[in-house]
């Protein structure tokens, strides 16, 4: 970036004392810079390198190239990569960008070039596009020059508008798919729906909901597979809230001689929760939101990415003080609706990933679905071939 290369961009910010790292997700790419008060000046001006004028040098592009390839090699013998692939392209499709894998396949990692790299960022790199955000020790009259020197001449074209993204369907029958992974120990369970955006009304009644369910330690499904039952170290559940329709998805890996029982007692939380919740419970999860909600401000760090998701997601700026009011304020109707909109047992999504000789039969025996036996090479493509390997 700028005039110095990987290595002196690291010496720098490390004699700096400071760190600089940067990030791409679905929606949003970041860059986040740590560095003492007193150094914050040279600090930022490797970074407005960095967000500004990157060189994307062929070398580190096929560094880069290698190490996904090699990653994606990999995920062929991690059961956990797996069923996240499967599980993602089973919800949403191969021309949903929620159902491609978000590292690449072999054939996107071989084909974008240096050139791809610099057009994207000087499409979509734009000070219209951008929010800086501070949290420290600092006030705004204080930063405002600092920030104006190194990132004031940054100048572009309006943001790119955003693409037109493909439509969702919804699961309309139960179904399994199942990867077979000869000789796995574990195995994999994903089970799940489509559910609603990050700015669903139902937010809050939604995220009581999941505590209940497989938010928490205790809620019902950690404490049947893993503390009744002994099936797995960790059960739970997650409402993957983007700015476009997500995904509910209740998970566990569980001991492949179990897998057929662990399915069971996932119906039966399943349809447990489509009916009344207990007050004691409803309060005690409703608590242990509110009570652990301050602990995400603790940091410069985690008060700087909690105001990335105000900014991302465009909420009002009364929204972290009326956070725990709202949660509080949920009622066991808000709840029950809540379970009954977004979580239908019957119509759901089944991916596991385990050693199919030994738990197909099992699971055919439990009647919920037709099984479509799939292999790693569908779902990963074929194990890419890497320089230097025989």
């Amino acid at each position: 970036a700028g005039s110095r290369n990987a290595l002196q961009i690291a010496d720098e910010i490390d004699f700096l004392g400071a760190s600089l790292s940067t990030g791409a997700g679905l929606h949003t790419s970041q860059i986040s810079l740590h560095t003492l008060v007193a150094r914050v000046e040279a600090a930022l001006a490797i970074m407005a390198d960095v967000a500004l004028r990157p060189t994307f040098p062929a070398e580190e592009l096929e560094r880069q190239r290698k190490q996904r390839l090699t990653s994606l090699a990999q995920a062929h013998d991690e059961p956990t990569a797996i069923a996240s692939a499967a599980f993602n392209r089973v919800m949403f499709g191969e021309q949903h960008p929620y159902g491609r894998m978000a590292s690449g396949d072999e054939k996107s990692l071989r084909a974008f070039s240096a050139k791809d790299c610099k057009e994207f960022h000087s499409k979509n790199v734009t000070p219209a596009n951008a929010t800086l955000i501070v949290v420290g020790d600092v006030t705004p009259n204080a930063i405002q020059s600092k920030l104006e020197a190194a990132f004031g001449k940054w100048q572009g074209d309006k943001a790119a508008g955003a693409a037109a993204w493909p439509a969702t369907k919804q699961v309309e029958s139960r179904q399994i798919h199942l990867i077979d992974k000869p000789g796995a120990a574990q195995s994999v369970i994903r089970i799940g729906r489509i559910g609603p955006s990050r700015m669903t009304e139902d937010y809050y009644a939604l995220t009581v909901l999941n505590t209940i369910l497989g938010g928490s330690f205790t809620s019902r499904l950690n404490q049947n597979l893993r503390e009744q039952y002994g099936y797995s170290y960790g059960a739970g559940s997650t409402f993957n809230l983007r700015p476009q329709p997500g995904a509910f998805i209740a998970y566990s890996n569980v001991q492949t001689d179990v897998t057929d029982k662990a399915l069971t007692e996932f119906m039966k939380e399943l349809r447990g929760i489509m009916g009344d919740i207990p007050d004691e419970e409803l309060a005690r999860a409703k608590n242990y939101v509110a009570l652990g909600y301050p602990s995400n401000f603790q940091t410069t760090g985690q008060i700087a990415g909690e105001l990335s998701e105000l900014v991302e997601y465009n909420l009002p700026d009364t929204y972290f003080n009326e956070y725990v009011q709202k949660i509080l304020a949920v009622t066991k109707a808000e709840v029950q609706a809540a379970a009954q909109k977004y979580i239908d047992p019957e119509k759901i999504a089944i991916v596991i990933v385990g050693d199919r000789a030994k738990i197909e039969g099992g699971i055919k025996a439990l009647n919920l679905g037709v099984i479509n036996a799939m292999t790693i090479a569908q779902v990963l493509g074929k194990i890419p071939k890497l320089e230097g390997a025989d």
